[in-house]
């Protein structure tokens, strides 16, 4: 059975999956999924009510944040017993790709060529890691919630804001993985 959980899901398991959360979510509690919103609950609880964005009853969404806590936890035990030790298997065009960009070591999720402390302090390093989350947490909140929020939650409450939403998050991920960041690997 632990073998069985090791392995990669299809996604056509792991996806009804994830969109049972949405009816379960709603049956359950008449909760909405989301993930970027518990981190203005967090800062609710810690800082004074005297910002406005933070004056809101936090306590009413303490659920959220033991949801991210349990994402959070869940990702720790998978990663200390279901992981696979095995290096990831890639592609060998795209490894002949990444290859021309340094990349070369797979032996994490993440390739520790792009991600380590000393490429932090390189141009390349700094526009993926520092530039890229300020975008990213600037995104959210432009956008009014996150992927999970829109394209989980939201498409299947027929929202056309997350609809719009989640075909820009598509758009934008699509320039980003063929154009800049072939470019910003090349730097």
């Amino acid at each position: 059975m632990i073998e069985f959980l090791k392995q990669p899901w299809a996604w056509y398991v792991a996806g009804p999956l994830i969109g049972l959360t949405v009816p379960a979510l709603l049956i359950l509690g008449n909760k909405t999924f989301g993930i970027s919103s518990s981190l203005r609950h967090i800062c609710a609880s810690c800082i004074p009510a005297n910002i406005p964005f933070f004056k809101y009853d936090w306590k009413k969404e303490m659920w959220n944040i033991f949801f991210v806590f349990g994402i959070f936890l869940g990702g720790i035990i998978a990663m200390k017993f279901l992981s696979n030790p095995n290096p990831i298997e890639v592609n060998p065009k795209l490894a002949t790709e990444l290859a021309a960009y340094g990349i070369t070591n797979y032996d994490h999720l993440v390739p520790l060529d792009i991600l380590n402390w000393q490429s932090l302090f390189s141009l390349k390093g700094f526009l993926l890691i520092v530039v890229g989350g300020f975008l990213v947490g600037f995104g959210t909140r432009y956008a009014g919630g996150c992927t999970s929020g829109h394209a989980i939650m939201g498409l299947s409450n027929l929202q056309l804001s997350s609809l719009i939403a989640t075909i820009s998050f598509m758009v934008g991920g699509f320039l980003m993985a063929n154009f800049i960041l072939p470019f910003i690997l090349s730097l």
